[in-house]
């Protein structure tokens, strides 16, 4: 039973994420008010203060994501499809408030090394005496959140524009290849 339950994490890894500490999933919804102030959270603050931290936000809207937030719901033992939902590492959150804002800081820094630690101290210390300037000098940070569905449109757009650069290359060499036969004639 046990080898199953550790199977079973391990699978569920593959759609909520890395299991990585200073990981974040969330699965939220665009209408959720919760999920936006919880998303405004991780953009505007937890970004900035962990210099390591990925995060992947899903719109559990998309169809295309609805299984894995039915796998993540039931990987946490929820029995509601609730949004937003937060896995930091193996932890999970369901809904949100402001009041949670450091058991969330401390899921991120379960599995952080001391210098970690220091480093994520040093950028609260920082922001808190000018968080504009902070952010300003550490833009870059924003890189670190991903859209499940950005992501898939890019990889869509990718393999489609693709799919006409080697079509076009497969039509220019028939066309050189009847050019060149048609001369040898």
């Amino acid at each position: 039973m046990k080898l199953s339950k550790l199977l079973f994490a391990a699978l569920c890894g593959l759609f909520v994420g890395n299991a990585n500490a200073a990981d974040v999933t969330i699965y939220y919804s665009p209408t959720c008010p919760h999920c936006h102030h919880a998303r405004e959270f991780i953009e505007n603050t937890l970004v900035y203060e962990y210099d390591d931290l990925k995060v992947t936000e899903i719109n559990v809207m998309n169809k295309d994501n609805r299984q894995g937030f039915v796998d993540a719901i039931y990987k946490c033992g929820y029995q509601s499809g609730g949004v937003p939902v937060l896995v930091i590492g193996e932890k999970c959150f369901q809904g949100y408030a402001d009041s949670m804002q450091d058991e969330l800081r401390d899921a991120v820094e379960a599995d952080l090394t001391d210098e970690q630690k220091k480093s994520a101290a040093a950028n609260k210390a920082e922001m808190a005496k000018d968080k504009s300037a902070f952010v300003a000098a550490h833009n870059d940070r924003i890189n670190a959140i991903s859209d499940l569905d950005s992501k898939k449109k890019i990889n869509n757009k990718s393999g489609s524009s693709d799919f006409w650069l080697y079509g076009f290359i497969v039509l220019l060499f028939i066309g050189l290849g009847f050019a060149l036969f048609k001369k040898q004639k």
